[in-house]
């Protein structure tokens, strides 16, 4: 995939429909081979492991503030310093110029020149005290309560017939978020049963459309666990898709 005509490498540190823990170390080499700039999506990993960026290597990390405990509508954006100097504003407003005459502008330096017009004020303070929320925990020991989860999710799951995970399958490759198909019975179906009875799941291509059409499926339903999740509701989910299959056998 990656060729000597490749100009940026974009991917997930984490996958939000199979689960999957991308070797970034690998793909980073392999883009800097080609001389190829790496943007990493970790919205499905900052809010449940540490994450460094300057470990990654990457040149722009992103990723969502509504995930990690925070409000929506806010995200986090890091860049290395001289790509960000060379990027231009993508809007325009207040705040984000330097200097401004009927001929020409200078923009405000980074990060100021991609913050055009009234910011987000409520957001930022949110999902500043999301941060220092998970931080006080610590994303050790939220990784490691999300890792038992997954672990037990995938046995428990694993139980239920006709039930087939779409991912890994042990938790060591994988993060807490597990799609998976029951039979012949539509994702959507099995959402709403389970919604009836109080649980959550999401359903449907999780913006991955080509991952169900690379395993042959019409959609998935997930089951996304996290810091507030428990055994219990495992078990409760579990017994919910038994439930969804004699309503539907």
């Amino acid at each position: 995939i990656i060729t000597e005509k490749t100009k940026i490498v974009s991917f997930v540190l984490v996958s939000n429909i199979l689960g999957t823990v991308n070797p970034v170390e690998a793909i980073v080499r392999r883009a800097q081979e080609v001389g190829a700039l790496v943007c990493i999506d970790a919205s499905q990993a900052a809010p449940h492991m540490p994450l460094d960026v300057q470990a990654l290597q990457a040149d722009f990390v992103a990723f969502t503030g509504h995930k990690m405990c925070g409000p929506t509508g806010i995200g986090v954006l890091w860049g290395r310093q001289e790509l960000l100097e060379d990027l231009p504003p993508f809007l325009g407003g207040g705040e984000m110029i330097e200097t401004v005459s009927m001929h020409s502008s200078t923009y405000a330096p980074a990060p100021h020149k991609f913050e055009a017009g009234t910011p987000p004020i409520a957001q930022a303070v949110g999902l500043g005290a999301a941060i220092d929320y998970l931080n006080a925990i610590g994303m050790d020991k939220i990784l490691a309560h999300e890792h038992a989860l997954t672990e037990y999710a995938v046995k428990r799951l694993g139980e239920v017939p006709d039930l087939r995970i779409i991912g890994p399958t042990t938790a060591e490759d994988r993060g807490a978020a597990i799609s998976f198909t029951l039979g012949d019975i539509h994702p959507h179906d099995v959402g709403q049963v389970l919604d009836e009875q109080g649980i959550a799941v999401r359903v449907g291509h999780h913006c991955a459309r080509p991952v169900c059409l690379r395993y042959g499926i019409p959609a998935t339903t997930r089951a996304s666990f996290y810091l507030y999740s428990t055994p219990a509701e495992i078990d409760a989910l579990v017994d919910g898709l038994e439930h969804v299959r004699n309503f539907f056998g």
